[in-house]
């Protein structure tokens, strides 16, 4: 890719990276995550990769403003509508417009080519290990997500309403069997301990204050 289009795609990305948890720095990890998966695949069209990863959280601030917007969805269209502005041919707009679409976990949409997959897999990745930990706990303080709810016997709830405790067994703990390429599965195998241990020893904690709590009452 031309370093001019490179930078005018940057300007774009930055211009709508406003969320502390989905801001540049996590846009350029997925980056280079995304580089470095593509290595060990056959065939990637690095422009549309490159492009699709700068471009896949543009929609954050409308699902901000909005929750029953889709950011995956709304970013797939002002990604398309960009790229057709700075004079892109339509079937490598479309493209990109596929792998921003399908790249988030709660979708439906599936992605379907090499480019789509890495996307998908290299954002998984900035959610294991204790970057996701932390991206985690940010996201949740912004939409005022509590660290956990308990139930009306007092016990601490893990597998509903909305807390960092469902978040992690709804999704924390499954994504690593969510990979689609052998080097994501691989480093993100390196990170699954770190993330098993701190909810093991978050619940521990809370779990023991209760019961102690329970005690002296």
């Amino acid at each position: 890719m031309e370093k001019e289009k490179y930078m005018a795609i940057e300007a774009f990305m930055l211009n709508q990276a406003k969320d502390s948890a989905h801001d540049k720095h996590h846009i350029y990890r997925v980056l280079n995550a995304a580089v470095d998966i593509a290595k060990y695949e056959n065939s990637v069209d690095m422009d549309i990769l490159i492009t699709a990863c700068l471009l896949h959280d543009i929609g954050r601030s409308a699902q901000a403003e909005n929750p029953k917007l889709c950011h995956a969805k709304v970013g797939a269209e002002m990604a398309y509508a960009f790229l057709l502005e700075q004079g892109w041919q339509q079937e490598k707009a479309l493209h990109v417009r596929d792998c921003v679409s399908s790249h988030r976990y709660r979708g439906d949409n599936l992605p379907a080519s090499i480019e789509a997959k890495i996307l998908f897999d290299a954002d998984k990745l900035d959610v294991s290990g204790a970057v996701g930990i932390a991206r985690t706990l940010i996201y949740a303080g912004q939409v005022c997500c509590p660290l956990y709810i308990t139930g009306e016997d007092g016990n601490i709830v893990v597998d509903r309403g909305d807390s960092f405790f469902r978040e992690y067994n709804y999704k924390l703990k499954n994504i690593y069997d969510s990979f689609y390429t052998a080097r994501a599965k691989e480093i993100a195998s390196t990170r699954k301990k770190v993330v098993e241990d701190f909810y093991n020893g978050l619940l521990a904690e809370v779990t023991e204050n209760y019961k102690n709590g329970f005690k002296t009452r």
